[in-house]
């Protein structure tokens, strides 16, 4: 057949980018356009083999094989396949496994079925030369593109670059179309003050704090709450400040305030504790249907008030538009529950339970957050600080709508009559 496939290596484009613009192959040093680079590299394939394209694959590594944003984004862009191999963490370096045996495998069934008649790839490692030896024996030309080296050398294998047909080298002009390198000064720089929903959360009290002051006033609660608090956790190392947890905030109470309530009481929420996350477990007992309270069971889940087409809306949405920054995906999550509301009602419910999140609607909240990437796959939990970021952004737009709507339901200033003048 006539057309041209692409296989591009990203972890050697993108790093062997980030060697050439920032100095070093992290591919974190580099800001990338995805659609650019797609649109460059077919743009060079269709001239330089004088053939249409049929495909560009794009071959990379993600952690436990999980699609990170760039991918979900990558993944829907026309004629272009997204092929994920392993990414393993080794003596503090990350690796790729099994991309070079997943291109092996592309390359050689393309040529077997003469899907094409000429093959880029964008790669530098030996590993593939037995695929390129075997698309030239099924009579594919084979295009080997280089990536310019910082150093002004080759930085591919030798053989590879030695039975390639054509070769061509990527330069400087080229690849900053869509390849910008980060800030230097900034990264030197130091890191910038979180959001200020997340440093009240990372300000806030540790349960311990509060009852060293209150028992310095000789308060008599203090030595109360002391005896019903969980254990206190270790102190933190000098210079940093531990994030206290919906545990500690159970115990954390302000002074002349009565315990935290145990099993089987209500309460409000401790005074001091506008910490923005869902907290039920720790002072509420959760007696209504399922075990919620019952003032949250009414309350409708996003999977409740969606149909079938808004599901497909949202996952074309997530994938296209919506980026991997926790308090973002927050900010969706809550956009996207307040929008399909049958009644406002529910969102002033809600508002009154801030900070809490109530744990049906917080549960889905974060099993939502995990289709970004967001998982620490370790434990396959998300990161205690991303959590606080995710329901920070659920707040933030909960706020400004139940603010919006409280404004639009004040009743308007009645004008007074004019008054009429009396003839003298």
């Amino acid at each position: 057949m006539d057309r041209c496939v692409v296989l591009v290596d990203a972890g050697y484009l993108l790093g062997a980018a980030a060697s050439l613009l920032a100095g070093e192959p992290s591919r974190s040093r580099i800001t990338v356009d995805h659609a650019a680079l797609i649109q460059g590299l077919r743009e060079r394939a269709e001239a330089d083999t004088e053939q249409p394209l049929l495909r560009i694959y794009w071959f990379d590594g993600a952690p436990d094989r999980v699609p990170q944003p760039e991918h979900r984004r990558l993944r829907v862009m026309p004629r272009v396949t997204v092929r994920l191999g392993a990414l393993t963490r080794s003596d503090g370096r990350w690796a790729q496994k099994g991309v070079d045996a997943a291109m092996h495998a592309e390359l050689t069934e393309l040529a077997r079925n003469r899907a094409c008649s000429d093959v880029v790839l964008v790669t530098g490692d030996g590993d593939l030369l037995p695929g390129l030896m075997s698309a030239k024996e099924h009579g594919v030309a084979v295009h080997l593109w280089a990536v310019q080296a910082a150093d002004g050398d080759y930085n591919q294998s030798e053989d590879l670059v030695a039975e390639a047909d054509e070769r061509r080298v990527l330069d400087r002009a080229w690849i900053t179309r869509a390849v910008r390198a980060k800030d230097l000064a900034g990264l030197c720089a130091p890191p910038p003050a979180p959001r200020p929903e997340i440093a009240a959360i990372l300000s806030a009290p540790l349960p311990e704090a509060a009852l060293a002051e209150a028992a310095r006033n000789g308060s008599p609660a203090a030595t109360e709450s002391a005896g019903h608090s969980a254990p206190v956790p270790a102190p933190a190392t000098e210079g940093t400040k531990p994030v206290p947890t919906p545990k500690d905030l159970a115990s954390l109470r302000a002074p002349g305030q009565p315990a935290a309530p145990q099993n089987g009481q209500h309460g409000a929420a401790p005074a001091g504790s506008a910490l923005r996350w869902s907290s039920d477990k720790g002072w509420i007992d959760r007696a209504g249907p399922l075990g919620e309270p019952a003032e949250t069971a009414s309350l409708p889940t996003l999977a409740q008030l969606t149909s079938a087409e808004q599901r497909w809306a949202d996952r074309e949405e997530d994938i296209t538009t919506v980026g991997g920054d926790p308090f973002e995906v927050g900010q969706v999550f809550a956009r996207r529950w307040m929008e399909r509301l049958p009644e406002s009602v529910h969102l002033q419910r809600l508002a009154t339970m801030y900070p809490r999140i109530p744990h049906r609607i917080d549960g889905e909240l974060l099993r939502y957050a995990a289709r970004f990437g967001l998982l620490a796959h370790k434990d396959d939990q998300i990161d205690e600080h991303d959590r606080y970021a995710i329901r920070a952004g659920f707040w933030r737009e909960i706020d400004v709508r139940a603010a919006a709507e409280h404004v639009a339901g004040a009743p308007a200033a009645v004008p007074s009559a004019p008054v009429t003048p009396t003839p003298e």
